[in-house]
């Protein structure tokens, strides 16, 4: 099992920055990605930006110039900076670990921060 805990969630105005902190505890050696998701209410959650363990970063495209995704495994952590902030990026914010297993992909969840961008 996997804990992971975000921190760094807030109001900013539209244009402004923000920085999400995840720390990741329990079986670290199993994790192969870390990264976000994001939801708002009534829509599906989506994928943000992942870093995998081979370093291979994958950003959604409506972030992609804004939003920087890093890895400290030092700290078993994955932060976001997100530039540039529009209304549009309000949701809850969830960090995300995955381990690939033969049975298939096993996801740990945080239990999310909120981010509310104002116009």
């Amino acid at each position: 099992q996997v804990q992971l805990v975000e921190s760094g969630g807030g109001l900013v105005q539209a244009g402004g920055s923000l920085r999400l902190s995840c720390a990741a505890s329990g079986s670290i050696g199993s994790i192969d990605a870390m990264g976000w998701y994001r939801q708002t209410p009534g829509k599906q959650r989506e994928m943000v930006a992942l870093f995998t363990n081979g370093g291979t970063i994958n950003y959604a495209d409506s972030v992609k110039g804004r939003f920087i995704v890093s890895r400290d495994n030092a700290k078993n952590s994955v932060y976001l900076q997100m530039n540039g902030l529009k209304p549009d990026d309000t949701a809850t914010y969830y960090c995300n670990a995955y381990e690939i297993r033969w049975s298939g992909r096993i996801d740990y969840w945080g239990k999310g921060t909120l981010v509310t961008v104002s116009s």
